[in-house]
């Protein structure tokens, strides 16, 4: 047990159990996960309802987690990424069933001709990550990195698995909104949604508001190793590595280096739980969101030991049951415990941000215990 940090923020009195699980996520948690900030967030309708914060943002306890710092909430911004591509197919941009290469004809060397934009966003275009042991500090060079995936082979046949990507679909879906908008995805994101803390590719500005992260004190548990799997996470340039955090938190990598608040996740999520509407603003139609959020493909992942549902970048709920109890509910998970959900049954969005990780790849149990007390109080 551990002394409550103060907990801070909004919260009405119909969700006073959320606010005990938040608080017990401090004091009832293990391998150390107590010591930790947090933040949890809750918008039903667009409205905010529920404003969590507590905890330290720095792991010698000196500065307070508030309502201003940034977490950097790694693939959970593969939910923003999903978004900013469902925007480009709402703009006539882009459609989920042409392929690739037909916007971006070097991504369809080497086998990948046939590999539809839908596809490509559900994981199923067989490039988890480099097939051959690469230096973590290709992923600095943008050029580089899209010129060696452009001639990967798939690792196997696209379109009949998903097999999770977790940096190489960022450069990717990147790329492809790059070519179509003009825009880097960082630059939309700051232009389309103006006001929202978030950020992908932090400027140095900002950089003295990021939390701490905290490493998981295990590995996670992927299962039995292939090739696959090895070059997904384990191969040595499987991620960006030798430059130092505050390079790594500049450069716009969509997939993996988001940083931002649990407040303005559940804001933007919204738009997936509000018929497509941000905050009386029409971003996508009935018909673009239907597309975004459907079932592209189910099974046993060749990447993450799951048995899941990919829709075109948002993880789906179905067969998973970690973002309620509402199998059309779709968000995404980061890695050390981080989570955003839309709800578009019940209009409600929320998301949760930590600083100390976990092993889990999915279904954080703080942040399951958050989600069991926020729809048993609704």
């Amino acid at each position: 047990m551990t002394d409550l940090p103060d907990i801070h923020g909004v919260c009405p009195p119909e969700f006073a159990a959320v606010k005990d699980a938040f608080a017990a996520n401090f004091t009832d948690a293990p391998e150390g996960l107590n010591e930790q900030g947090a933040r949890f967030s809750v918008c039903r309708g667009g409205e905010v309802i529920v404003d969590l914060w507590g905890g330290w943002a720095d792991a010698a306890k000196t500065v307070p987690f508030g309502e201003r710092t940034l977490t950097p909430v790694f693939s959970t911004g593969k939910a923003v990424m999903a978004l900013l591509i469902a925007t480009c197919v709402e703009r006539g941009l882009l459609d989920y069933e042409a392929t690739v290469a037909s916007y971006w004809p070097a991504f369809g060397q080497a086998g990948k001709d046939r590999i539809t934009v839908g596809q490509m966003m559900s994981h199923q275009a067989g490039l988890p990550g480099f097939d051959t042991t690469e230096d973590p500090a290709i992923w600095f060079d943008r050029e580089a990195t899209l010129a060696r995936l452009c001639a990967q082979t798939p690792m196997w046949e696209p379109g009949t698995a998903s097999g999770y990507s977790p940096i190489v679909i960022g450069y990717l879906a990147g790329e492809l909104f790059r070519i179509v908008d003009g825009r880097t995805m960082g630059t939309a994101l700051r232009q389309d949604f103006p006001g929202l803390d978030l950020w992908i590719g932090l400027p140095e500005a900002e950089h003295d508001r990021v939390a701490q992260m905290r490493k998981p004190a295990k590995a996670t548990d992927l299962g039995t190793i292939d090739a696959i799997k090895t070059a997904a996470f384990l191969d040595k340039g499987s991620s960006p590595g030798g430059r130092g955090s505050a390079e790594w938190r500049s450069i716009e990598i969509p997939s993996a280096n988001l940083h931002g608040t649990a407040h303005d996740l559940a804001r933007i999520a919204g738009v997936i739980a509000n018929g497509g509407a941000f905050e009386g603003r029409t971003i996508l139609s009935p018909e673009t969101l239907a597309a975004a959020t459907r079932e592209r493909i189910h099974g046993l992942d060749k990447v993450l030991p799951f048995v899941m549902g990919w829709a075109a970048g948002f993880t789906r709920n179905d067969g998973l049951n970690i973002f309620g109890p509402d199998e059309t509910t779709v968000g995404h998970c980061g890695w050390g415990g981080s989570c955003v959900l839309a709800d578009p049954a019940r209009g409600l969005s929320a998301a949760y941000v930590m600083t100390r990780q976990s092993a889990y790849l999915i279904g954080d149990p703080r942040a399951q215990r958050l989600i069991g007390a926020l729809y048993g109080a609704l």
